[in-house]
């Protein structure tokens, strides 16, 4: 979605545009093309991706990168040194490098470790961790809240059992329990039976939903007045998240309506500019299948978003 991204934050050629997933730098890239005046700071947590923006942007004055993720924006900007920003991206999701590189352990495709850690170089629980420690009803609320796993409990009563046995570490070990576990008819439709269960312990072992709600508050602290957010999200976890801080953000007087003047003060700090996600076009998706559940919403800082109720951001 890089026409779509450079349409909606590029509004000056002058601008500071934050990208916080910065990834193989595709996005980045495409914005310095058209506007090679932006001031760009690129965060990602995983040293691959930032080795590739680095051979793919031209590092400089205008151009920074850091390593971290979006918890860590407040520390990250003002290491930086800018007073506020004029854009922000968030591209969630796994990457299709980080996917393609086995050993990564994020792929239901091969065999490989069973790790799925964003950043592996500086340790933290892996997928492993969780599925040979937390005991069955843990895994099945992650399997169900996180994966949306109709046979949550069933996956997870098949992988407490063959740990029992010997310990899961391996990316093919956990795919052929998710077969056995899941039935035989239910296998025949909806993609790949260890897909969900795969985006569930990714998401558990990144805190990839905490990290979200508190990286687009952060975000919103930074930016400009009438400066734009975007967040291009995967899954309707991520995008329910999303929707529900703009919403919150945009939404101004929290006043009962039967008072007759308001009295909180507080303003809206968001206008909300895609009413609808924007969807990739049929164009992206034929040339890049895993474009295809891509949802995307902006919003712009208000003129006067300072004045909001404080806390509002916390």
């Amino acid at each position: 979605m890089l026409a779509e991204v450079s349409h909606y934050l590029i509004q000056h050629d002058y601008s500071t545009i934050v990208d916080c997933t910065l990834g193989g730098a595709g996005h980045s890239g495409a914005i310095l093309e058209i506007a090679p005046e932006t001031v760009l700071i690129g965060i990602d947590q995983d040293d691959a991706a930032l080795d590739a923006a680095r051979d793919a942007l031209r590092l400089g004055q205008q151009v920074a990168l850091y390593k971290g993720n979006f918890s860590d924006l407040d520390r990250i900007l003002t290491e930086a040194g800018i007073v506020g920003a004029d854009g922000f991206l968030f591209d969630l999701g796994v990457s299709s490098p980080q996917l393609d590189r086995a050993e990564r352990g994020f792929s239901f495709h091969a065999d490989a470790p069973l790790d799925m850690r964003m950043d592996p170089v500086t340790g933290g629980m892996t997928a492993a961790d969780v599925v040979n420690t937390y005991d069955e009803a843990d895994l099945t609320r992650i399997l169900r809240e996180y994966g949306e796993e109709r046979w949550a409990s069933r996956i997870a009563a098949f992988i407490t059992a063959a740990r029992g046995r010997r310990p899961i570490t391996t990316t093919g070990q956990l795919v052929s329990l998710v077969k056995d576990a899941v039935p035989a008819a239910a296998r025949r439709s909806g993609g790949h039976p260890a897909r969900r269960t795969f985006q569930a312990l990714r998401i558990e072992v990144n805190d990839e939903l905490g990290v979200l709600e508190r990286g687009l508050r952060a975000a919103v602290r930074w930016l400009n007045p009438e400066g734009r957010i975007a967040v291009i999200s995967y899954h309707s976890l991520e995008d329910r998240i999303v929707k529900r801080v703009f919403a919150e953000l945009s939404a101004g007087c929290t006043c009962p309506p039967d008072l007759p003047v308001c009295v909180c003060g507080a303003k809206p700090v968001l206008r909300v500019l895609t009413r609808r996600p924007v969807v990739p076009t049929a164009g992206e998706i034929e040339g890049n299948p895993r474009a295809r559940s891509a949802r995307m919403r902006v919003a712009e800082r208000s003129a006067d978003g300072a004045a909001a109720a404080p806390g509002i951001l916390d």
